[in-house]
């Protein structure tokens, strides 16, 4: 059940790949990814909805996993980052921003001088934390996965996604210096952020197959051993 429900959430934390056929007049290169889901925006709700069903979903796995693998300091410590980006997710579905200003002048006039709603002012708050709880539950939890000798897929893939989340993190820092490929970074980000969702659905499912494995194997031995 938590492998189906994390491939589900990095199904629906892709919806700004909807971008192309709903919202084709944002910038993909330079806009926010933000901006999609902006209140004035048209199918605003469906890009919102997208990080929502994420969060709580993330909330669940990282729930089921706490309660039904065995756990110790690291992979505790790394489902409750996993946790947290859920609540960073609905964070971001909860408060938009109020208008889109990359492709409105009077938008980010209003924005430079402060004249913004605070859900605007605090979204920016939500977007930087769901990325930084992301990499801290990639680190955490393959150092879990190397430590204790479970889950090969993320003791395989979780180091190289958080050294390319972080990596992006740092260059989302330089565009937004330079005024420049800010969107398409933040896409990179995100995209790498739903293979980390697979990436974890993936490892919850050949942990699951290992395990039924394990007890088919042990059920065949006591029927084959004599009475």
């Amino acid at each position: 059940m938590a492998a189906i429900l994390a491939a589900v959430a990095g199904v629906t934390y892709g919806t700004f790949l909807l971008e192309h056929f709903l919202s084709p007049n944002l910038d993909g290169i330079n806009g926010y990814v933000s901006e999609l889901s902006a209140v004035d925006q048209p199918f605003h709700v469906i890009y919102s909805a997208g990080d929502l069903v994420t969060g709580v979903l993330s909330i669940v796995v990282a729930t089921i996993c706490l309660m039904t693998l065995r756990r110790r300091r690291w992979s505790v410590t790394g489902w409750i980052f996993f946790a947290a980006f859920g609540v960073c997710a609905i964070g971001d579905a909860v408060f938009p921003l109020d208008c889109a200003p990359s492709m409105e002048t009077g938008c980010a006039l209003r924005e430079r001088s402060e004249n913004v709603s605070f859900s605007h002012q605090f979204h920016s708050v939500t977007s930087t934390t769901v990325i930084v709880c992301g990499v801290l539950s990639m680190l955490t939890l393959s150092i879990a996965a190397r430590r204790y000798g479970w889950w090969p897929v993320l003791a395989r893939w979780g180091w190289p996604l958080a050294l390319a989340e972080t990596v992006f993190a740092l260059s989302t820092l330089l565009a937004m210096l330079l005024g420049r490929w800010l969107g398409i970074i933040q896409r990179f980000q995100i995209s790498v952020l739903c293979l980390w969702l697979f990436t974890i659905a993936w490892a919850l499912y050949a942990d699951r197959l290992k395990a039924r494995r394990a007890t088919t194997g042990k059920t065949a031995v006591r029927e084959k051993s004599p009475l």
